[in-house]
């Protein structure tokens, strides 16, 4: 009896090593994700209260305060949104008199895209970064840890069967 005992003690004692990591590593990394997750709503919270408006219209004005004059297509580009996210944002900006929309050239569908004295004063009360701290946490980042990243989180969004057309919609909006 006492030798199955033993048998029996050991074999449990062997698998443990085994299956506690597997059962650990997905829980660990799950706690990684809530934390850079609670960073980043942390952050939008902080943008809200500190500036009124939202992380995405904040980085929006940050943008059009860096390049004065800036159309919507560019605007997009340097957002990396969908055009008609950036039309949004910047009707939102507009309506609060944040920036001012002028059409530019003979096309009258092109605009230009100017911070007002407003705009600027919302930046200054705003924490930052503009971006949002996770884009700006990434650009922080060497190469090789970001392919390696975009490499792993493409295995895991194959894995989730999720769709890509949310990748172009800014986090401040989820």
């Amino acid at each position: 009896m006492e030798s199955q005992v033993k048998k029996n003690s050991t074999r449990k004692g062997a698998l443990a090593p085994e299956v506690a990591p597997r059962q650990e590593l997905p829980s660990r990394v799950l706690r990684r994700f809530r934390v850079v997750f609670n960073a980043v709503k942390t952050h939008f919270r902080q943008v809200e209260k500190g500036a009124g408006i939202g992380g995405a219209q904040l980085w929006a004005l940050g943008v059009v305060k860096e390049s004065p004059g800036i159309g919507m297509n560019d605007l997009a580009r340097a957002m990396d949104v969908h055009q008609s996210t950036a039309s949004n944002l910047v009707k939102t900006l507009a309506e609060r008199e944040l920036i001012s929309v002028t059409k530019a050239g003979s096309d009258r569908r092109t605009v230009a895209l100017r911070i007002s004295p407003a705009g600027r004063k919302v930046l200054r009360t705003a924490p930052g970064p503009f971006t949002g701290v996770l884009p700006d946490a990434l650009a922080s980042l060497d190469a090789t840890t970001l392919s390696r990243l975009d490499k792993d989180l493409g295995k895991l969004i194959a894995v989730l069967e999720a769709d890509e057309r949310a990748a172009n919609v800014p986090l401040g909006q989820l």
